[in-house]
């Protein structure tokens, strides 16, 4: 018995040894302490991502520890930070991250966790970083209702992310990807978002309860101007897609804003106008400028946005879309009667609060436009603004832009700030990414009135993705499944200096295994297809072109199907920063034995070939079955990389066939059929390779409906056209 008890006490002991033995593995002083100044949400956001490095070995210490803490976290305002600077300083076994305000150590925490993460926490690296762009945000155009749409609201991105834009999962892992890539602002725009935003005194009634979609059997085509959306046929039968009163949706949207700045991320609201949307008539408002309920109503809704929403950091409009009939000075004579006395009377009333107001000049002229709102320029607790379409609507073009050359903007501001609108209305099924492009185009900038960048699109919702048949994450937010473009703009707006070296490393760390320097060559020449080929095929606004359908409206392809034919390649110009020579002033030349230093059609041509099959073969060296994440980018380089020898042999054939015109010679007809023949070849590869992930048609708000098995039929009729007798 006293022996059965001596072994039950031995085992007892020996389970004892173990546990302790392995509590003694784990403790605190085996963890590398972290000492953090602040507990302020931003910083314990990054915290998390550093703690998820390094094998999770970190234990966070109080200030009595701080002197033997490995990483010590700050709040320091030195003479070398800015606003959203941050500092690291690794010596002595010891690494400080100091930033100028728990924003810039929020910045410098993930940068820290990034390099432990790709190179080790002995490969930390010392360095100082103070934002470039002080403002870098998304534009988002959002689909609130069908009773408060947006400019972008009759298309499938739309009507498929209205649910999401109520749903608070999606809007915290949009913000939180949002920070991770150094945006600090979100605007959103809607062309008159106030009943599903706001319950205004003395027109209560507009207020919306619910959110409703519309069960239409929709129309290819709508107002390009965004008129006429409360057609009574979309109005009728809407579907609930939300049951939820105006009280719960101010509350929503309260949490949503208090969410971004936990984050560094304020959020912007800005219109178009006039449009009276969701009114539904109440209390006489129309969208006639001359009505005074209209301009009684709209002031009162702007101030009342602020007053309901105390994080909302401004507001800003467009002028002149819904504006019939009038001149400069009339758009903002209602303008400032409206929003701008709106955002005076807030700023009155909260003098302790900030605000800024975001005017865009569009359909307008600056200079009109700084002296009809000199008051809100001057006021004390108002920051003014101006916003300009900075490359129209394809930033994949050029990496310089001329357009506020021409409309003398940057003399027209005398010195005021502007926010440069980057119109990315090109990428919206293919992971793009070209960092040579992105950081060349950034530095382009007109720096010197920069208040900053928005990056997005008028014919695309960055909402939840839709067109994956097989995602890696179903219902992704679009900002994740294109998280490299969109890491990019952000990254490299914060800070243009990064090199190529941190982003194959960051593609090293995603896809563990593969080889990264093919990786990120094959991404970065694919992704060059978008603006080699728009920057020759220059349809500036974005129901003029749309590369991924060689689209546009009818009217703009001077055709029945807006599908762009050979014909139409030879007569659209080329952008006029592009350095490259039009099919016409080429054929010219050619016929007068003159020569150019411009890019010649064919030099253009032979760029994408080149680019394309380099794209090609390297990514042929990637192995694809890692992950699906991976498969799935493998097969986005390879589709952009077939639409790229597509648009070459198309630029060929369209040039074939216009010196055919003008010279009557069977060779060019000849070589005019070949090329276009090769060029139905690589479109048919382009769809085919396409459709394995991806759901097609699909409907969209500027160019129609895109059918890549339709447009084929007219791909076919580009050999037609070089085989008739012209």
């Amino acid at each position: 018995m006293l022996k059965t008890k001596h072994i039950i006490l031995i085992k007892v002991l020996r389970i004892f040894l173990v546990f302790f033995v392995l509590g003694c593995s784990n403790k605190t002083s085996d963890k590398l302490w972290v000492y953090s100044s602040s507990n302020d949400s931003k910083v314990i956001f990054a915290l998390q991502d550093l703690f998820l490095t390094n094998n999770n070995n970190y234990q966070q210490v109080d200030i009595s520890k701080k002197d033997k803490a490995s990483i010590i976290l700050q709040v320091e305002s030195t003479a070398d930070l800015k606003k959203e600077g941050f500092s690291i300083k690794n010596e002595n076994n010891k690494i400080i991250v100091s930033g100028f305000d728990e924003a810039g150590l929020m910045y410098g925490t993930l940068e820290l966790a990034e390099q432990i993460k790709l190179y080790g926490i002995e490969g930390v690296k010392s360095e100082i970083k103070n934002p470039y762009m002080e403002m870098r945000g998304p534009k988002f155009n959002i689909p609130l209702d069908v009773r408060t749409p947006s400019y972008t609201d009759v298309c499938d991105a739309a009507q498929h992310n209205i649910p999401h834009m109520w749903d608070f999962s999606f809007w915290k892992d949009y913000i939180d990807a949002m920070a991770r890539y150094r945006y600090n602002y979100i605007s959103l725009w809607n062309l008159h978002p106030f009943p599903s935003l706001v319950k205004v005194p003395g027109y209560e009634e507009v207020a919306l309860n619910d959110v409703q979609r519309s069960t239409v059997k929709w129309k290819e085509h709508y107002n390009l101007m965004a008129i006429g959306f409360d057609a009574p046929e979309i109005l009728k039968n809407p579907e609930i897609v939300k049951t939820i009163s105006i009280e719960e949706k101010i509350e929503f949207w309260k949490k949503v804003m208090a969410y971004g700045k936990t984050r560094n991320i304020d959020f912007h609201i800005i219109t178009w106008n006039i449009f009276d949307y969701g009114t539904q008539g109440k209390y006489g408002i129309t969208d006639d400028r001359d009505n005074k309920i209209t301009t009684d109503y709209f002031r009162k809704s702007v101030k009342q946005l602020f007053v309901t929403y105390p994080d909302l950091a401004g507001i800003g409009l467009t002028t002149g879309e819904n504006m019939k009939g009038v001149n400069h000075q009339e758009r903002e004579a209602w303008a400032y009667d409206t929003y701008a006395l709106g955002i005076l009377d807030a700023a009155k009333e909260m003098p302790e609060r900030q605000f800024k107001f975001i005017h865009r000049q569009h359909q307008s002229g600056a200079r009109e436009i700084a002296e009809k709102f000199k008051s809100v320029v001057e006021a004390d607790n108002v920051e003014f603004l101006f916003c300009f379409k900075y490359a129209k609507a394809h930033v994949y073009s050029a990496t310089q832009q001329p357009f506020h050359e021409d409309a003398n903007y940057v003399e027209q501001i005398k010195g005021m700030k502007t926010l440069w609108g980057l119109r990315n209305d090109d990428t919206f099924y293919f992971r793009w990414g070209a960092p040579d492009f992105t950081r060349e185009f950034i530095n382009n900038l007109p720096y010197d009135v920069a208040k900053g960048i928005y990056f997005g699109s008028d014919q695309w919702i960055w909402g939840r993705d839709f067109l994956t048949k097989e995602p890696e994450i179903s219902n992704q937010i679009e900002v994740s499944k294109h998280w490299y473009q969109w890491l990019l703009w952000g990254r490299l707006s914060y800070d243009p200096t990064i090199s190529n070296d941190r982003f194959r490393d960051l593609l090293s760390n995603r896809f563990s295994g593969i080889d990264a320097n093919k990786l990120f060559s094959a991404w970065q020449n694919a992704s060059m297809v978008y603006p080699i080929t728009t920057g020759f095929h220059w349809g500036k606004l974005d129901f003029q072109w749309y590369i991924e359908g060689c689209k546009s409206r009818p009217s703009q392809a001077d055709n029945e199907t807006g599908f762009h034919d050979v014909n139409r390649f030879i007569t659209l110009g080329v952008h006029p920063k592009s350095g490259n020579q039009s099919i016409p002033d080429y054929v010219n030349m050619t016929l007068e034995d003159n020569t150019t230093t411009l890019k010649t059609p064919f030099d253009v041509a032979e760029k994408l070939h080149d680019l394309s099959d380099k794209a090609l073969l390297d990514i042929s060296a990637v192995n694809n079955e890692r992950n699906n994440e991976l498969k799935l980018t493998i097969n986005d380089i390879k589709t952009i990389s077939f639409l790229g020898k597509y648009y070459a042999y198309k630029i060929e054939g369209a040039t074939h066939v216009a010196l055919y015109r003008k010279t009557n010679e069977v060779k060019n007809q000849e070589q005019a059929v070949k090329a276009l023949e090769n060029a139905l070849v690589f479109w048919e590869k382009y769809t085919k390779q396409a459709m394995l992930q991806n759901r097609n048609p699909l409907w969209t708000n500027r160019v129609g409906i895109v059918d890549w098995k339709q447009i084929t039929e007219w791909v076919k009729q580009d050999i037609e056209i070089a085989n008739t007798e012209l």
